[in-house]
């Protein structure tokens, strides 16, 4: 009944448009938004071709994003996590939701999701679509389901309309709500720094001492954090102190295999200046925390990522190579991004 309301309005609101009217006529016209993929960036996830961003999912997307009312209580939504300014993430060790519930795991980054294969740091989604219900329903987290999150938003006018312009009718979805927030996430796209200016030879030059961090990297991180998005989407066991949550297990969560105890996607490294604290439950508040403990020796665990096992479970830096990586890993900010 309720649909059958809404469908009534929009073809009543069309239908009785005359020059006396305040109303504008609402038309199906949503063209696709090109995305300009960054010079050496990866492939495209292959999902993101059955759902493309359009002109009116983005703006949908974006406004469900924003929207507190996708939680049971009304006071979070994905933008109160995803902060902008922090790269789309917070500055909590572990992240908060709704009357202070404490989750699992930092909240990561979102940015060049319409490049990553797999989201979540263990890695459970395969497809960006699917991953807006995660936080919807998890009772750390928004604590709601989809089916109240429509029942608030589907008397709406301003989601009526904006459903109409986005599908050509006023039917709202689990799908669609899914697939518009997914569209607002794959323009996402940060690849605008110092780094890609100086590769690019858009005027910008490393100082001696990004140079050398530079250096550095491309030595003793690149293996990991590898191609234009600073990781390559692997899952590794690095040694990092254990998230004493006992329901955590990384990798193994999903898998179920004993080889992947506390393997995690390896994250980008793009704009990590404002991502702190670091790590799966911020073990570390600084960069040079991080730093330090790979130079001192990492966790000796069976699983241990080879390329630590081979190093005697250890990254050795010098204190003047830390500082220079760190110089240069600033160089991975991207200040349009972060609407800095």
């Amino acid at each position: 009944m309720k649909k059958v309301i809404r469908n009534l309005f929009v073809l009543l609101l069309i239908s009785s448009c005359n020059k006396n009217d305040d109303y504008e006529v609402i038309s199906y016209n949503n063209p696709e938004i090109a995305i300009n993929i960054p010079a050496d960036f990866p492939e495209l996830n292959n999902a993101f071709y059955a759902n493309v961003p359009t002109k009116y999912g983005i703006e949908l997307g974006k406004k469900l994003f924003n929207d507190k009312k996708l939680s049971a209580n009304n006071t979070i939504a994905c933008a109160s996590c995803h902060i902008q300014e922090n790269a789309f993430s917070d500055h909590n060790k572990i992240g908060i939701g709704i009357e202070e519930r404490v989750g699992l795991r930092n909240v990561p980054s979102i940015q060049n999701m319409a490049f990553m294969q797999f989201y979540n740091w263990d890695g459970n989604k395969r497809q960006l679509e699917s991953q807006p219900l995660v936080p919807i329903i998890t009772h750390e987290e928004m604590d709601s389901s989809i089916l109240e999150v429509i029942g608030k938003i589907e008397q709406e006018e301003d989601y009526i309309n904006l459903f109409y312009k986005t599908f050509g009718d006023t039917e709202i979805t689990p799908d669609r709500i899914f697939n518009s927030i997914a569209q607002f996430e794959y323009t996402l796209i940060s690849a605008n720094s110092k780094y890609d200016k100086v590769k690019q030879n858009k005027g910008a030059t490393f100082t001696e001492e990004e140079a050398q961090g530079y250096a550095v990297f491309k030595n003793k991180c690149s293996s990991c954090h590898s191609s234009e998005l600073f990781t390559d989407q692997s899952f590794r066991n690095i040694g990092f102190p254990y998230n004493p949550n006992k329901d955590e297990a990384g990798r193994g969560r999903i898998t179920g295999e004993w080889d992947d105890f506390m393997r995690f996607r390896v994250p980008s490294l793009r704009n990590i200046a404002y991502t702190a604290p670091y790590g799966s439950f911020g073990q570390f508040a600084t960069l040079k925390e991080v730093l330090d403990y790979l130079d001192n020796g990492v966790l000796d665990v069976d699983n241990l990522d080879p390329i630590l096992k081979e190093n005697n479970n250890r990254i050795p830096l010098t204190e003047e190579e830390k500082s220079n990586l760190i110089s240069f890993l600033k160089t991975l900010s991207d200040t349009d991004f972060v609407g800095q």
